[in-house]
């Protein structure tokens, strides 16, 4: 691996034009990107130009020279291992034989798709200690690229231009308030000249909004805030003004939530941009806005115009959003025949089991079924477009409910796509239940988790052993002009990849126990695995250079069920990787080792300092760290701690002497004495845990699993 200039960038983009690959564009700029190029994707299915690889997000790959024929024959051509555990996330972009990606701490790479050489490097050198205000790790799921220049943001809040050819930074602006905890994981898309980035955080107390910069300066353009803010501060928009109608009582205190940290979709015929939004902070309805409403925008989807970011329409999947469920899955634009009458639909499967079809031009629900069993809602009114609510299932200070789905949910985040070939959408789908309850009184902590479920009321009878024994996790197809499952595929348990189809009649994703698997795509049946040693959890992409075509994934376990799961999710070693596959490729990965659980040191501590130790643990340390102790391989697994590390522990968690590895301090939260009982924890736990309590890789199960 080693940088190369500018000059070596363009004289690569000429070879490949000479090699009969994909051409070089007339005028050899890297990452030559533009909304023409984009729109035009059915034409040029060598390259993934956009996060989805078209506007519409289908992740559909036209490529058909590997397909169900002799997809028997795939073997993998190359693989970049990034020396860390820590999850990946990304889509790669490839365009003229060069592959953007993001890596381990938002590090953004250039590769030769071919090969996987690397050409340059950008590290943006983010603050790690901002992992504490984060829910999820410090993933990142890609990057955009439009007229030589790729544009990525950072989990400390920061977008970034940087030049296709170089590597070098153009432009690097600050997009959330850094006194604030905002974070961003989400890729940016470009529209219209337009950088587009959404941000996280509604855990913490944020306010959530989308906001457009200009692609050659970063000067902002427009923003356009997902939640109102306090009145008295006056409105940003008339959107604004009309959503704080359906509020209550003081909710801009706690921010409100709605973030928008993931999906975008666009539809350059209407000019408009489609914006999924998140859950509520915090997550009870009742003491986020005490006198009711449907707290616009929450789990909502929103239409905005892309050249001012004017509020164009809106449907809200659930009003008065109570379970946190967000609306920011992927969303897919096709246009299906829907009752006989051809529209142009949106589609998406969402956190809270449904899976929704709209008609993109005015936001009218045209369809809502139940993709997984749920308890929330028995329905949704089709002449209202609202959810009908189970009331006895509504939880409260003194009595806690079991809903599913978790929020953990249906189907989070992962990637899904639809083949205008079958007709059909693939995405992973999971079985969890989560109990949920609420404080009797909520007072808002800033840059503190703010959730407001309350772990001291009565759980329902049986509630240990149900959650595990229902969860599970399937691809599945579905069919949504029928409104109807196709087919699934089980597997052992939940969280399992995101899915691309191509026109070779495969169903690609990757598994949460360390498999990469290919299906055909009408009817399920597997067609070839192989094992990769992690959990891929990110969207996998095909591409072709030299006449060959690629498959490739960012692997590495990731998200939040790996970190929080507490032992119901599959624990991963390996170091997380991009691979690329290929027809004949005969590379292979260095052997897979699992390390073994270290003998604890000698505790003396009392049963009232361990348990102390264990709440305070799953205070601050849990989300993180994994619950129960058992991290999912990409953070820490504080039960192998060396000798070292148990010496030093208090300096690390109280003072950060390892916050620039992304171990914050918190010596605004515990002392010495508490770090003392969270480490007289660890070392009872290590001592009654052993390796063999980890969950094997390999083999496909019979779709009860873990959460």
């Amino acid at each position: 691996m080693r940088m190369v200039g500018a000059a070596s960038v363009l004289f690569g983009l000429f070879m490949l034009a000479a090699c009969g690959g994909p051409k070089a564009p007339e005028s050899p700029v890297a990452a030559n990107v533009d909304g023409e190029r984009i729109a035009a994707a059915a034409n040029d299915p060598a390259n993934w130009l956009t996060h989805g690889r078209t506007y519409a997000e289908e992740r559909f790959s036209p490529l058909a020279q590997i397909d169900d024929s002799n997809v028997n024959k795939l073997g993998l051509a190359w693989f970049v291992d990034f020396g860390s555990t820590i999850g990946l996330e990304a889509t790669p972009l490839v365009i003229d034989g060069v592959m953007y990606t993001t890596g381990v701490w938002n590090l953004l790479y250039a590769l030769d798709a071919r090969t996987g050489k690397e050409i340059w490097r950008f590290d943006p050198q983010v603050n790690k200690a901002w992992m504490r205000y984060m829910c999820c790790g410090p993933a990142n799921r890609g990057a955009a690229a439009w007229k030589g220049r790729i544009y990525f943001a950072t989990i400390d809040g920061r977008l970034i231009a940087v030049d296709a050819a170089s590597g070098k930074p153009v432009w690097d602006v600050r997009t959330t308030d850094p006194s604030e905890p905002y974070s961003i994981t989400g890729a940016p898309r470009v529209v219209r000249s337009k950088v587009i980035i959404g941000n996280g955080g509604a855990e913490f107390g944020v306010r959530g909004y989308v906001t457009a910069y200009d692609v050659e300066t970063g000067k902002q353009v427009w923003r356009f805030h997902t939640v109102p803010g306090n009145p008295a501060n006056g409105f940003e928009s008339p959107a604004m003004e009309m959503a704080a109608k359906t509020w209550s009582g003081e909710w801009w205190v706690a921010g409100g939530g709605g973030t928008a940290w993931d999906a975008f979709s666009y539809d350059p015929a209407l000019n408009l941009l489609y914006i999924g939004t998140g859950n509520g902070s915090p997550w009870q309805r009742d003491l986020r806005s005490p006198g009711g409403g449907d707290n616009l925008f929450l789990c909502s989807i929103v239409a905005v115009n892309a050249d001012s970011g004017e509020y164009a329409w809106h449907y809200q999947a659930v009003p008065g959003e109570n379970w946190d469920y967000n609306c920011v899955q992927q969303m897919t634009l096709a246009e299906l025949e829907i009752d006989g009458k051809p529209r142009k639909v949106l589609m998406q499967a969402a956190k809270n089991g449904f899976f929704y079809v709209i008609d993109r031009t005015n936001g009218k629900l045209l369809s809502a079924h139940n993709f997984v069993p749920v308890n929330w809602a028995s329905h949704y009114d089709m002449a209202t477009g609202r959810p009908v609510e189970i009331k006895e299932n509504l939880y409260t200070d003194t009595e806690s409910k079991l809903i599913t789905p978790s929020p953990f949910g249906a189907h989070n985040w992962h990637p899904m796509s639809y083949s205008p070939k079958t007709g059909l959408v693939y995405f992973p789908a999971q079985e969890s239940s989560y109990v949920y309850s609420r404080l009797p009184k909520y007072e808002h902590r800033k840059m503190r988790w703010n959730l407001a479920q309350n772990p001291d009321v009565k759980l329902p009878p049986g509630v240990t052993e149900v959650i595990p024994s229902t969860t599970k996790g399937y691809l599945l197809a579905w069919n949504p002009v029928t409104r109807s499952e196709a087919w699934r595929v089980d597997h052992r348990g939940p969280w399992n990849g995101g899915v691309l189809a191509t026109a070779g009649n495969l169903v690609i994703q990757g598994a949460a126990d360390g498999r990469f698997v290919i299906y055909r795509a009408d009817d399920g049946g597997k067609l070839w695995e192989m094992p990769i040693q992690t959990g891929a959890v990110a969207g996998p992409i095909s591409y072709e250079v030299d006449g060959e075509q690629f498959i490739a994934v960012a692997a590495g376990w990731a998200g939040s069920l790996p970190i929080i799961g507490g032992g119901l999710s599959n624990v991963h070693h390996a170091p997380s990787r991009l691979l690329a596959f290929k027809l004949g490729g005969t590379a292979t990965l260095p052997a897979a080792s699992t390390p073994t659980l270290p003998s604890p040191p000698a505790s003396t501590a009392s049963r009232e300092v361990i348990a102390r130790g264990e709440t305070l643990y799953g205070q601050w340390c849990r989300i993180c760290h994994g619950g129960n102790l058992v991290s999912s391989g990409m953070t820490p697994d504080l039960r192998y701690m060396t000798a070292e590390t148990h010496q030093g522990f208090n300096d690390i968690a109280v003072r950060g002497t390892r916050a620039n590895k992304g171990m914050p301090p918190f010596a605004d939260v515990i002392n010495d004495a508490d770090a003392d009982a969270i480490r007289a924890y660890i070392i009872e736990r290590a001592r009654r845990d052993s390796i063999s309590s980890l969950l094997p890789l390999g083999g496909e199960g019979t779709g009860e699993g873990q959460q």
